[in-house]
């Protein structure tokens, strides 16, 4: 059963936007790029299940989140529209593609290729585990309790948006890490569908990111034959690293459509 999506929509008219984040992110990700795109579009931003404000459920498969999302659209009664998804969100996207292409006026695809990838989010994981344990009374705590497991501070500051203040004071996980971490497996693997996706497609990639690296575009082509592939000067959180140049770039892709 499709899982009812917590999303934000700015209404007006016109084609709309949809975006979809990634793993362990959420709708709130996409705040300064909304202001932005809901000059030209009708921007609507989901959280994923078990994501941001959406409801904790078993299953992490792309079929089913891809429904999820088809179920929104068809509550808000949108036909078509224009998809824009990032790692995790990127493989949903192409599922919808691929299952349902006629509900897809364009496809955006930020830095992931329809291929299985290996399983490298242990120490992240072990990281939230540590604040779901560690109940942190403010984020400076929990950036020292995450410390203990991820270097970066970029990615730390990133999973602390995950973070919410607890009924009981403290800071609480609003993700369903379980559900999350039961599900791993299908997330890493490549999206739901058959097929290629034969419509107007880009494809944003972070030039110090590897996972859309030259030697998957072969394979990227196979079943996105029409995608523009564009590199940013970022890592894998292009949008975050790079906004004015990802900015620019789906308004440039989207002016003709």
């Amino acid at each position: 059963m499709p899982v009812t999506l917590h999303h934000t929509d700015t209404g007006g008219e016109g084609m709309p936007l949809v975006i979809v984040h990634g793993l362990l992110g959420s709708a709130d990700n996409w705040r300064s790029h909304i202001k932005q795109w809901r000059e030209s579009w009708r921007v609507i931003a989901v959280d994923l299940r078990n994501h941001g404000r959406s409801p904790h459920t078993d299953g992490m498969a792309y079929q089913a989140m891809a429904e999820d999302v088809m179920q929104l659209l068809q509550q808000l009664e949108i036909d078509r529209a224009h998809l824009l998804g990032h790692s995790m969100g990127g493989k949903v996207v192409m599922s919808m593609a691929r299952l349902a292409p006629e509900k897809v006026a364009s496809l955006m695809v930020a830095d992931i290729a329809p291929r299985a990838y290996g399983h490298d989010h242990e120490p992240i994981f072990a990281g939230l585990r540590r604040l779901e344990d560690g109940c942190p009374a403010n984020r400076s705590e929990a950036d020292a309790m995450l410390a203990e497991y991820v270097a970066e501070s970029a990615t730390r500051m990133f999973l602390a948006t995950n973070l919410v203040r607890g009924e009981q004071g403290g800071l609480r996980l609003r993700i369903g890490l379980d559900e999350i971490e039961a599900g791993y497996a299908d997330i890493m693997a490549e999206p739901a569908g058959e097929g290629a996706f034969r419509g107007p497609t880009l494809v944003l990639r972070g030039a110090r990111s590897h996972y859309v690296s030259d030697e998957v575009l072969p394979a990227l082509h196979e079943v996105l034959p029409d995608a523009r592939v564009v590199t940013l000067d970022a890592g894998h959180w292009l949008h975050a690293e790079c906004p004015e140049a990802f900015q620019s770039a789906v308004k440039e892709f989207l002016a003709p459509l």
